[in-house]
């Protein structure tokens, strides 16, 4: 019996012992922390996201993700609940994606805010406010995955049109056409060389020269140079054959006025006399013509008219 006795009891301390290990396991794995849900509505898929994986924002542990399930309000939307520790910066610009842990294809909620909209966003249970949960990388390389593929494909069909036979054989001429043209610089480069050689000398005549230049150029804008003395020359005598310029201008209009009332007058007289003179040069050779006695005896008195002495009527006597 006191075996019996000892045996009982030491089960009996056994059991406790196991008791109160569960219970100090239990207490110091128990969360303490106060949650709050969140639901996230996604219309993409969710692969690799199971319960109890991980919630986090911008890298940091907050919570985990509680349930999975479909929307029963709108068909083919998915409800994704998840726990989120209280003081978690949850505002209304906050947005959700899915990112994966490395090769193993498990996913975890990534939470993110763009700060568009600081102000906070309650939940509740009664009132749970729902997030979107935006599209992964791996989504939008899915779902754009046709037309990567379509213009890989284009590209490729490019490249195969560029690489023909034709156009490699056109490359192949533009190249050997560089390395020509390559070879000619060099040729042009190597014939350019003794003109390289001189263009030091050159350069110092032509430094000499634009010196030269501008000292004349200082000698003809000096106001004491000889250009400028010269040009003053010219102008005073410019001045002087102005002013005598207009001093024979004056004397002939004294000339031509002395002409107009003097000489003029006296040409016209002249002119008359030798008018009448030649007139009368003309009578005498006239009658000279008529008569050549007259130029030795005299020209004979003209027969006297009616009235005069000596006066007679043709076929009659006097009267």
């Amino acid at each position: 019996m006191e075996n019996k006795s000892h045996a009982f009891m030491a089960g009996l301390f056994t059991l406790a012992l196991l008791a109160a290990v569960a219970a100090s396991v239990y207490w110091f794995n128990r969360d303490n922390r106060v949650s709050l849900p969140y639901d996230l509505v996604a219309h993409t898929n969710v692969t690799g996201l199971n319960p109890e994986s991980a919630v986090r924002y911008r890298g940091l542990a907050v919570g985990k993700v509680e349930s999975i399930k479909f929307d029963p309000r709108m068909p083919g939307q998915i409800l994704i609940r998840i726990l989120v520790n209280e003081g978690t910066p949850m505002t209304r610009s906050t947005f959700a994606t899915l990112s994966y842990q490395g090769v193993t294809g498990l996913a975890f909620v990534q939470l993110d805010d763009d700060g568009h909209d600081r102000t906070l966003l309650p939940s509740s249970e009664k009132h749970v406010a729902q997030l979107r949960l935006r599209p992964s990388f791996v989504d939008e390389l899915q779902r754009r995955g046709n037309n990567l593929v379509h213009q890989l494909e284009e590209a490729t069909s490019s490249v195969n049109a560029m690489l023909s036979p034709d156009n490699r054989q056109a490359m192949l001429d533009s190249i050997n056409s560089v390395k020509t043209a390559a070879q000619s610089v060099n040729r042009v480069a190597q014939q350019l060389e003794p003109a390289t050689a001189q263009l030091p000398d050159t350069l110092r005549e032509l430094t000499g020269t634009l010196a030269g230049a501008h000292r004349l150029t200082n000698q003809l804008t000096d106001p004491q140079g000889p250009l400028v003395r010269n040009l003053d020359s010219v102008g005073r005598a410019a001045d002087q054959a102005a002013s005598s310029l207009a001093a024979f201008q004056g004397t002939m209009e004294t000339f031509e006025g002395a002409l107009q009332q003097e000489a003029l007058p006296r040409l016209n007289t002249l002119s008359d006399d030798l008018r009448f003179t030649t007139q009368a040069v003309g009578q005498a050779a006239e009658t000279i013509n008529r008569n050549p006695r007259a130029l030795l005896f005299g020209t004979s008195p003209p027969p006297p008219g009616p009235g005069e002495a000596g006066f007679s009527w043709p076929g009659g006597g006097h009267q």
